[in-house]
């Protein structure tokens, strides 16, 4: 097949939920298929020369992400119908490169990447009567009229969020119809989870879902070939201004960790990721935690924590933190949402709570595990899981069947 990916920044390098996704799908599909890319690029960003992607793709264009000041988001957010998310990357230079080149090379799909994107579809759409169109996959890499949901429910608990949360609330009803809408216009939809799936069912659309899961380069994460001591460190890892991800450490910061120090005084709490949101300043000043800003690699830390947590209480998709963790043999606690639609069990692959006394005391059960039983007990269950479940080269084939079962069904019209 030849397939046109459009993505909402490089895929390579490969260092944040959305660009791993969109990497391996591409370097998986490229094995047997013709890739060619459209991009976005973020300010500072580029492709360069030695990047693998000018080996995985015939051809690659890139156009420079707009910006949108706070005044034009509080208009739009105000006046417009669609959701904030369906303006933010709006650029009539990609709708031309899109509309060149769907018209001018005979793709068999053109796969979307993200909500962000939905617009760029309907160059694909409205050829629906043309012979020999492509086929229009729309990838949902989270179902965001629920994450938005549960941003806004989970704001309005606190008087301080309540702006937040009214911004969620206005966002998630917009985004129901723009889900659904770009859901029409594909011909395939693919979730990434089950959990996604049914959510997205619930907007009524025919569009057939399926869910291609993420996954886990299994070479690049695995449990350390000479294990190092265990440390008496709790680890977050995540993008720092990724919204779901700030609640889950201030909430696990001011909630759980005061009742872990009660009975563990020596304990450090590190939050590892990129771009630090400001709203994390309030824990900069306690001593037991430690916000790293981006680090160059992330798995000594994994592979030394007492514990990786994951304090999640908003979000959607498949959370690449939790298979990373799993595939490094970490000793992981999490709420039930941080796993929500990965199928890991409690007590079997990790450990699961979600009160603020239940987190603290499942951390604390591994800060007393002495002799590392728990640690290896659940570090072997869990890489055992993510191998037989989430390797790359697992859920490739998953999508080619969507991608082989849509051009067909094109074809036929």
């Amino acid at each position: 097949m030849r397939i046109l990916f459009v993505t909402p920044q490089a895929p390579y390098p490969p260092r944040q939920g959305t660009t791993i996704r969109n990497f391996n799908l591409i370097r998986g599909l490229a094995a047997r298929h013709q890739i060619d890319l459209l991009t976005f690029l973020a300010p500072g960003e580029e492709i360069g020369a030695d990047s693998p992607l000018h080996q995985l793709c015939g051809r690659i264009a890139s156009v420079a992400q707009p910006t949108r000041s706070t005044t034009q988001r509080i208009r739009s957010t105000l006046g417009a119908l669609t959701p904030d998310m369906g303006l933010r990357l709006e650029s009539a230079a990609m709708h031309a490169l899109i509309r060149t080149w769907v018209e001018q090379t005979a793709y068999d799909i053109v796969q979307i990447e993200g909500i962000e994107l939905a617009q760029y579809g309907r160059a694909v759409a409205g050829r629906r009567n043309s012979a020999n169109r492509p086929a229009l996959v729309f990838d949902n890499h989270n179902c965001e009229y629920l994450l938005q949901q549960r941003n806004a429910l989970t704001d309005l608990r606190q008087p301080q969020r309540w702006p937040a949360a009214a911004y969620s609330l206005v966002q998630w009803w917009k985004l129901r119809r723009y889900e659904a809408t770009a859901m029409r216009d594909a011909d395939a939809v693919v979730a990434v989870s089950e959990a996604d799936r049914t959510a997205l069912l619930k907007l009524g659309v025919d569009t057939p879902i399926t869910v291609v899961s993420n996954g886990i380069d299994l070479t690049e994460y695995r449990p350390p070939a000479n294990p190092l001591p265990i440390s008496r460190t709790l680890v977050f890892t995540g993008k720092m201004d990724y919204r779901p991800n700030i609640d889950a450490v201030l909430w696990f910061a001011q909630e759980a960790l005061p009742l872990i120090l009660e009975h563990a005084p020596d304990v450090r709490f590190q939050i590892i990721g990129m771009n630090p949101h400001p709203r994390l300043d309030v824990l900069r000043s306690h001593p037991s935690i430690e916000i790293t800003g981006a680090v160059a690699d992330t798995r000594p830390y994994i592979h030394q924590a007492a514990a990786y947590i994951i304090p999640m209480r908003v979000g959607g998709g498949t959370r690449f933190k939790a298979l990373e963790a799993m595939a490094c043999g970490a000793a992981i606690v999490s709420t039930t949402l941080g796993v929500e639609g990965i199928g890991v069990q409690n007590e079997a692959e990790m450990l699961i709570a979600d009160t603020p006394d239940e987190f603290a005391q499942a951390v604390l059960r591994l800060l007393n595990d002495a002799d590392g039983v728990q640690h290896r007990r659940l570090g072997a269950q869990g890489r055992r899981f993510v191998e037989q479940h989430y390797g790359w080269e697992q859920i490739i084939p998953k999508l080619e069947t969507v991608l082989e079962t849509v051009l067909k069904s094109a074809r036929r019209l």
